[in-house]
């Protein structure tokens, strides 16, 4: 028997869309690009040949449009996996769950979901203004454990590596690692790097920041740099992409994560104008999900 979903769990505004999002189901596309800055979805579709659909509640902005054919929807998540949280399970209600019934649709609906954003790198050969597709997702900020989830033997593999080298102090995190869509990781290899992408629960001290509160990691970003598991290393840290790929993986759909470094951490290097290299990332990456 297919359970109706009560109302409690899942919130519909007065016009029947989903409620953090403000969407309904035919405002969105199944190809959708998430990024983390409100203003950067009009930076995303001014790419569009036409817009049909532009939603705002929060810091949840969503356009909906077309390249050619191809129809793309950009949202917009707010910072760090909390928001990830909210943001997944709502695109995904809106092509798995019936709204009239409140029931799970008998068929389901695998979205393909792209993250834009930035990060900060943790090598010295990924230089500031690079484009980083995340071939794995580890992370540091416990969303994913409150999920049933599945991890491949090669991700048990590289976790436990990650266990073994990194260490942290007992209660600070419970790491869980996913990794990136293969199919789509593999549209994205010209001009881009790939490496693991930490992601953390914050931009201070969850990322070796000290400015007046002291560290309870001080070695944190030496051991991340440090990490290496066969051909595989820590390219770069920020704090959406393991709740992306963890979700992606909970609810069925190909997910992956491509960021600008706007930083080197090892080098203590800035970029010198990081709209320029947001703009040239979203340029290049929109061009190749257009294609299909």
């Amino acid at each position: 028997m297919n359970t109706r979903i009560a109302e409690s769990e899942l919130i519909l505004n007065s016009r029947g869309a989903v409620y953090h999002l403000d969407l309904t189901p035919d405002e969105l596309s199944s190809t959708i690009i998430t990024v983390g800055d409100p203003d950067r979805v009009p930076e995303v579709s001014r790419h569009f040949d036409k817009v049909e659909v532009k939603r705002q509640h929060r810091e949840f902005v969503s356009h909906t449009g077309y390249i050619g054919q191809k129809r793309l929807t950009v949202v917009s998540t707010g910072i760090g996996t909390d928001n990830i949280d909210i943001v997944l399970n709502e695109l995904d209600a809106l092509v798995n769950i019936d709204f009239a019934s409140r029931t799970v649709k008998p068929t389901l609906t695998r979205l393909q979901i792209v993250r834009l954003g930035t990060s900060g790198a943790l090598q010295g050969n990924v230089p500031v203004d690079s484009f980083v597709v995340s071939s794995h997702g580890v992370g540091l900020d416990n969303l994913l454990p409150w999920y049933a989830f599945e991890n491949t033997p090669e991700e048990k593999s590289l976790l436990e590596a990650f266990h073994q080298q990194v260490e942290l102090r007992p209660g600070c995190a419970n790491p869980y690692l996913i990794s990136a869509a293969p199919a789509l990781a593999a549209r994205f290899t010209a001009g881009y790097i790939s490496g693991i992408t930490v992601t953390c629960p914050g931009f201070y001290a969850p990322q070796g920041r000290a400015l007046r509160g002291p560290l309870s990691h001080p070695q944190l970003l030496e051991h991340l740099t440090a990490f290496r598991h066969g051909d595989h290393y820590i390219s770069n840290f920020e704090m959406e992409t393991a709740g992306i790929y963890g979700l992606g993986r909970v609810l069925g759909h190909d997910c992956l994560s491509i960021s600008a470094i706007v930083a080197n951490r090892i080098g203590q290097q800035f970029t010198k104008d990081g709209a320029a290299a947001v703009a040239n990332l979203i340029k290049q990456s929109v061009a190749i999900i257009a294609e299909n």
